[in-house]
């Protein structure tokens, strides 16, 4: 065989040996690609779930797109007050547990348990009534310890304390710092700034890595003219807002029309404190009437003007002009409410052991997700799976 040809077949190898590296890293490619919008068969690439909890202790998620249950985990302990808080990742839901003293992460897409935390110690036992968040970059996990110490004669009241956890310490974390608190802390939230928000009789915020505490919006201790206004009872029942970045807490307050304590010409009303969790901004504000009970509010995405309610009715609400746009009866009494970050369909849970879904737009409802065991005070969080 002359060089002519030898030099031809090596550069026809050559090509051909190139050909197949350029498909081998286009298929590798390919199948990467398509590996990264699925995680264990759920979607990602920030696909959205909606969490909640049931009794006897089982974590669900539901898939927004179908309305299908894709997954239940079993939460270890005796069922707690069903608080769920997000990674930003959407991929770890912490589940308090076990009389809300217990802590559990979860990865969602098998179940897999990544981290707990035991609250309670020796002979102190240690409550978190819902208070439980974590930080903007997920490293952190927070909540708000009310501890007690038994004692052979007395339960000795300790003070409430911001407890902090690593959440890469997994299984059995302790607290790396905690800071004294407010009593009545209930919902907490943190803020890309790293601050937490302290849900309680008034609104404050924990720097936690310092400890310092400033306020947001005093409630409970507002210098509101007395002859006009009655100071707030503010209402931190479930967290909300994750889907537009925000925290939003209802208070209920009553604005005197005539003489102070003249219920025929005042006005009962509910406000609310919403903070952007991005920015810090504070917006404060009463107009919807207290006809309409509620456990929380949800902003709607497309305008934040609109909130929607819910408890014996959904109820859909412009706070900017007051005017109440819409209400459409339910089937019982539901605890809390969420929707998806389009702003098209809204979610009610707690209490029983269904799920409603809604319209946003005409509140009509559109299907129902049925799961074993009742929600009871549940939170029902919407996660984002990236």
């Amino acid at each position: 065989m002359n060089l002519t040809k030898i030099f031809k077949r090596a550069a026809l190898a050559s090509t051909i040996g190139a050909a197949a590296l350029l498909v081998g890293c286009g298929t590798t490619n390919t199948v990467t690609e398509q590996a990264s919008t699925t995680i264990n068969g759920m979607k990602a690439g920030g696909h959205e779930y909606i969490l909640t909890v049931t009794r006897p202790n089982q974590l669900h998620i539901v898939d927004t797109e179908t309305n299908q249950l894709v997954r239940t985990c079993d939460v270890p302990g005796i069922f707690g007050n069903g608080g769920i808080a997000m990674s930003p990742d959407g991929r770890i839901a912490y589940v308090m547990t076990n009389k809300w003293e217990d802590i559990y992460g979860f990865d969602i897409t098998n179940c897999e348990i990544k981290f707990s935390a035991k609250q309670s110690y020796s002979n102190v036992q240690v409550k978190s009534f819902i208070s439980m968040a974590v930080s903007a970059d997920g490293k952190e996990l927070y909540t708000v310890q009310n501890p007690v110490r038994k004692l052979l004669d007395r339960f000795e009241t300790m003070e409430p304390r911001l407890a902090v956890f690593n959440t890469e310490d997994g299984l059995n974390a302790k607290p790396v710092r905690t800071f004294p608190v407010d009593r009545r802390i209930t919902k907490i939230g943190s803020m890309q700034n790293g601050e937490v928000i302290l849900g309680g009789g008034d609104l404050k915020a924990i720097d936690p890595q310092t400890g310092k505490v400033r306020l947001i919006k005093a409630l409970q201790n507002w210098d509101r003219a007395p002859d006009k206004w009655v100071p707030p009872d503010a209402f931190a029942m479930h967290t909300m807002g994750e889907h537009v970045g925000e925290f939003i807490m209802p208070y209920f307050t009553i604005r005197w029309n005539g003489a102070p304590g003249d219920e025929s010409q005042a006005d009962f009303l509910w406000g609310h404190v919403r903070i952007d969790t991005k920015t810090g901004k504070v917006e404060s504000i009463e107009t919807v009437p207290f006809e309409f009970i509620v456990f929380n509010w949800v902003t709607d995405p497309n305008d934040k003007d609109i909130l929607y309610g819910s408890f014996n009715q959904l109820s859909k609400h412009n706070v900017k002009t007051g005017e109440t746009v819409k209400v459409q009866p339910m089937d019982h009494t539901y605890y809390n409410i969420n929707m998806t970050g389009d702003g098209k369909t809204i979610y009610i849970g707690g209490t029983s052991s269904d799920i409603s879904i809604h319209d946003a737009e005409t509140l009509e409802k559109i299907g129902s997700i049925q799961l074993t065991g009742d929600m009871s005070t549940s939170d029902l969080r919407l996660a984002r799976l990236k």
